[in-house]
Order: C-alpha cells, then sequence, then structure tokens
C-alpha cells in the first residue's frame, strides 16, 4: 500500500465487501521516509480506518536493484522484480497472521513494463503468490483467483478498468470521498533521472549499503579525489535530515553557524580531505565571498570537533567534484540536475 489512488482504492473495494484489511508500505532504501508529515501511505490509512505496517528496504533490495532479472524502466527501476520481492515479503508477513489473500492496486496495462498481463503472471508466480494475489481494480479482465473462487470476495463487486487512463479511479474516489491522494508516480526515487544517475555512480564505487543508497536523495553529492564522499545539505531540513543520519566513519562539517550548510564526509579520509570538505561547504555559505570562513569539522580523534579556517572553494573545483556534473542521467533525461530535495 503506496497511499497511492490505486492502492487506496484497492482497499476500499475490499473494505465494502467486508473484508479485514492491514495496509503494508515498504519505507527506507530508495522508498526513504523523512521526518515531518505524515506519509502518503499514513494518511490513506488513516481514510480508509486501518492498520499500517511498514517493511524495510533492506540489502536484498539494493541487491536486486543492481542486478534484477528483469528489464529495467527508463531509469534505475526494475519494476517487476521490485513487486515480485514485495509482494513476497508482504505475504511472508500475512500469512503467519491468518491473512487468506494479498491484494495490490495494479492496474492490467497502466504501465507498459510492469503491468501488461505477462508481467502480472509473472509477478505472481515469482512471488510465490499465484492463486492469492488479487488485483480488484483489474479483476473482471484477468481470470479468477482463489479468493473469488472461494467466494471469499464477490467477483461480481469487482472491477475492470485496464490502460493508462486514471478517470474512472478518480471518479470512484470522488464517490467514495476519498481526496486526499498524491499524484501518480510518487515514492520510488529510481524512476528519477537525476537519483539514478547517483546511484550508478554509487554502485560504481562500491557503495551499496541502504544507509547510502537513501543518503543520495538528500543535499548535492562530490566525489573526492580520495574516493570520500561528501554530502551538502541544499536547506535547513535537509542539514537536519543529515545530522540524524551520521554514518559511523563519517566526519560532519559544520558550516551553519556562518550561516551555510552541513556536510557529511563519507569516509572521514584525514586531515586535508576534511579541509577540502569545510571549503567546498563554505563555498555555498553565506560567506562564500570572504577571504576565510571558520568551520567546525568532527570529530577529529579524541578531542572532538575543532574549527579551521578555509577559504571558500572555487566554483571550478565544486564542478568537477560534483557528482550530478560528472556522471548526468543517461541520454534522453539529461534535463534533470539533481533530484529535489526532500518535502519535510
Amino acid at each position: 500500500m503506496s497511499g497511492g489512488l490505486d492502492s487506496t482504492l484497492a482497499v476500499k473495494l475490499m473494505l465494502m465487501q467486508n473484508a479485514e484489511a492491514i495496509g503494508v508500505n515498504f519505507a527506507g532504501g530508495y522508498c526513504p521516509v523523512f521526518t515531518g508529515k505524515k506519509t502518503d501511505a499514513e494518511k490513506a490509512a488513516e481514510t480508509l480506518g486501518i492498520e499500517l505496517v511498514r517493511l524495510p528496504i533492506d540489502s536484498e533490495f539494493i541487491a536486486m536493484v543492481r542486478a534484477p532479472r528483469y528489464s529495467r524502466g527508463r531509469n534505475m527501476n526494475p519494476c517487476i522484480d521490485c513487486h515480485i520481492l514485495m509482494i513476497q515479503r508482504a505475504w511472508e508477513y500475512g500469512r503467519p497472521r491468518g491473512a487468506g489473500f494479498i491484494v495490490t492496486g495494479e492496474v492490467l496495462g497502466q504501465r507498459p513494463l510492469s503491468q501488461n498481463r505477462q508481467a502480472l503472471d509473472i509477478v505472481a508466480r515469482r512471488s510465490g503468490t499465484e492463486g492469492v494475489l488479487l488485483r480488484p481494480l483489474s479483476a473482471k479482465c484477468l481470470e479468477p483467483t482463489g479468493p473469488e473462487n472461494q467466494d471469499l470476495v464477490d467477483r461480481s463487486r469487482l472491477l475492470d478498468i485496464r490502460g493508462r487512463s486514471r478517470k474512472r479511479q478518480m471518479a470512484l474516489a470522488q464517490e467514495w470521498g476519498i481526496t486526499d491522494y498524491p499524484a501518480p508516480a510518487g515514492g520510488c526515487l529510481l524512476t528519477d533521472a537525476g537519483y539514478a544517475a547517483r546511484l550508478r555512480e554509487a554502485f560504481a564505487h562500491g557503495e551499496e549499503s541502504v544507509a547510502t543508497v537513501e543518503l543520495l536523495a538528500i543535499g548535492r553529492h562530490f566525489r573526492l579525489e580520495s574516493g570520500a564522499r561528501l554530502v551538502v545539505g541544499r536547506n535547513r531540513a535537509e542539514n537536519e535530515e543529515l545530522l540524524r543520519r551520521v554514518p559511523a566513519a563519517a566526519a560532519v562539517i559544520d558550516a551553519t553557524k556562518v550561516p551555510g550548510p552541513l556536510g557529511l564526509l563519507i569516509p572521514d579520509s584525514g586531515p586535508e580531505e576534511r579541509r577540502r570538505a569545510a571549503a567546498i561547504c563554505a563555498r555555498y555559505s553565506d560567506r562564500r565571498g570572504d577571504a576565510e570562513v571558520a568551520v567546525r569539522v568532527g570529530p577529529v580523534g579524541p578531542v572532538g570537533p575543532e574549527d579551521i579556517a578555509v577559504a571558500p572553494a572555487a566554483p571550478e573545483l565544486t564542478a568537477r567534484l560534483n557528482i550530478d556534473r560528472t556522471n548526468p542521467p543517461e541520454s534522453g533525461t539529461q534535463g534533470v540536475k539533481e533530484p529535489a530535495p526532500p518535502r519535510s
């Protein structure tokens, strides 16, 4: 349950047949959850009055993204493989808790890669849910499933939506009083060209941890000469988010008192690279025109953070080290420079 219109309507259809539903939402990794406002899934669950369970995007998902069995979308999104793993994990969660079947908001023909008939069959078979996986929005366009054959669900009250238009879904939402839902195609960063370029670059440097994949959605990213990554916040919300996500081996580059950004040097690569990182942060501060800027750097050994004075980095240097400049999106998506700052 993403909290999008399709998954919300799918659950509503089940509730209208007096089924008990638990929403399963996947978060973390390339579906990050930032502090602040409620997620779309949380808002949808509240509207429907159902329990919501959050399962993690973990290392198995990251490995799947790096080497999918089936094809990708335009960017780094292996939608068929991802659907297989999500549905498999959701069923593994629900089955021991007495779930009789699993429901998704997939619509036949809505997405050419992952929601054609062959792809829907592959997802059901390879996820181990063939016969118990119900797509209520398109059920009448598909073969009857176990829940329908066993009279757990009244097939006559299911729908026959197919294709890319969402007019019927929007009309149903209005009829059923569902008004707060997001625009389609939100939530998964793998479809974003700028984020996908960052992820390819991270994979090329052997960076595959869930924490790194989440950081790719935040700030400006630089690859320093040592191979270390520098992440620099673009606003106060990003500075605060970075501070909540400091890896154990990182150095914090703090120019927020200037005022300016907060940066993470990952890993902490010694005094010279800390100074380089501090100079880059100074370049994005309000004192970028000064000869020297005081930046707090730490942790540095047992003595903790220290203040150092650095000259702000030259624009040519930041451009050369900026991952988004040196690793642009692939052909056909060059218009995207970097992912937009996360909503707070």
